[in-house]
């Protein structure tokens, strides 16, 4: 029904992906794969591009107003998808998650406050969190079994009383994990025991792979509203993170009223296309998600067999995303034969492990959300490029 086989050239169309790959890491762009900006090299829902045609037809593009239509979506897809019924009121929307990140830290935090990630982890978090000047706590994840896993007890230990916010990425990247939902509910009550706001990051949260499963954190931590803010998004599920739109979602009414001011001090408002885009996909996206989490296995498991041929590298067990983490550890290599290996040798521009922060060094980040034929070119290529190992 969608052919996500096809190769469509991203070059040359203001692509951060592909045409900023030989800038950054100097990776040529006649023949180097990016696997690397998360987002997909494949069309959206059809929906969404019948919706911007039929804009571009009428053509007029004024501010936008009226979103009803937009919040009955995400209402929609929110109880079909995840069984979590969203009051509208609750929703609000954002230009993209960081920006909703940034928002979350003039709203609930002042400067100099601490900010706790579970590293490593996505690497825009710590960015905005000091160009925001509020201060990053890292609490290493610890890898069991082949999964990361939060260490509360090790974080209460070192906490200061600055602290103010936890930003959770769940699912997890660059790990791929689906947090159970008794551990989001250990972390709910942490953050209750030491006063914090959790802000749960969940703009990966349909991206499931089959036989997985994700509960949204205000099911699976419930009784803990007064304390929680939900981010989702279109973006990373449908493809469409050029339309900047994310959506931040608060039942309690005092956090609600504290981000809506915030929102009314940036003088934020809602981008016409990117509510086009994301109502037309929350609205008839089901099928398209479904078969695009389908896709994306099938090029999981190409992708890690390949991996795993290259002695003494492992993918760790994608359950969610379509970001694959990559341990390079045990073959001793530093940062700068690993980088000369898969981008030189290679020619792939992949995301460097230490940018995610503590716990990132030795892997590096795979976007896997790319016709197969890339993925089986890809393996062969970092084949070639560590076939002297032993």
């Amino acid at each position: 029904m969608f052919d996500f086989d096809e190769i469509i050239d991203r070059r040359g169309t203001h692509c951060s992906k592909w045409d900023m790959m030989q800038p950054i890491f100097d990776v040529p762009a006649e023949d180097g794969i990016a696997m690397w900006v998360a987002d997909m090299d494949f069309r959206p829902p059809p929906a969404v591009t019948d919706t911007l045609r039929a804009a571009i037809d009428h053509g007029v593009f004024g501010y936008f107003g009226d979103d009803r239509a937009y919040r009955a979506a995400i209402q929609g897809w929110m109880a079909r998808r995840h069984g979590w019924e969203v009051d509208p009121d609750w929703i609000a929307t954002s230009h993209g998650l960081v920006a909703g990140v940034a928002l979350c830290l003039r709203a609930y935090t002042e400067r100099g406050d601490g900010v706790i990630l579970f590293t490593p982890v996505y690497h825009a978090f710590a960015r905005i969190i000091k160009a925001n000047d509020r201060v990053v706590v890292e609490s290493p994840l610890v890898e069991r079994d082949g999964r990361y896993e939060m260490d509360l007890d090790a974080l209460a230990a070192r906490l200061t009383g600055r602290e103010k916010i936890v930003i959770h990425c769940s699912p997890h990247n660059p790990g791929g994990r689906i947090w159970d939902p008794e551990e989001t509910r250990a972390l709910a009550e942490f953050c209750a025991a030491h006063d914090l706001l959790l802000v749960s990051d969940e703009i990966h949260h349909d991206l499931i792979l089959p036989g997985n499963r994700h509960t949204v954190a205000p099911l699976a931590a419930p009784g803990h509203a007064e304390r929680l803010v939900m981010l989702t998004a279109p973006s990373k599920t449908f493809n469409l993170a050029g339309g900047m739109t994310g959506n931040v979602i608060i039942s309690d009414p005092g956090l609600k009223e504290r981000f809506h001011k915030a929102q009314a001090a940036a003088g934020s408002s809602p981008n016409r296309f990117g509510i086009a885009m994301a109502t037309a996909a929350y609205a008839h996206g089901d099928a398209w998600c479904d078969a695009v989490c389908d896709y994306i296995a099938g090029n999981a498991r190409i992708f890690d067999e390949g991996i795993a041929a290259i002695p003494g590298s492992k993918s760790m067990k994608l359950a969610a995303t379509y970001l694959a983490w990559v341990d390079f550890r045990a073959l001793g290599m530093d940062e700068d034969e690993l980088k000369a290996r898969v981008r030189g040798r290679a020619r792939i521009a992949a995301n460097d492990g230490p940018t995610f922060g503590a716990g990132g060094e030795g892997f590096l980040r795979f976007n896997l959300a790319t016709p197969r034929s890339r993925v089986i070119e890809a393996v062969g290529r970092l084949r070639e490029a560590f076939a002297d190992v032993q």
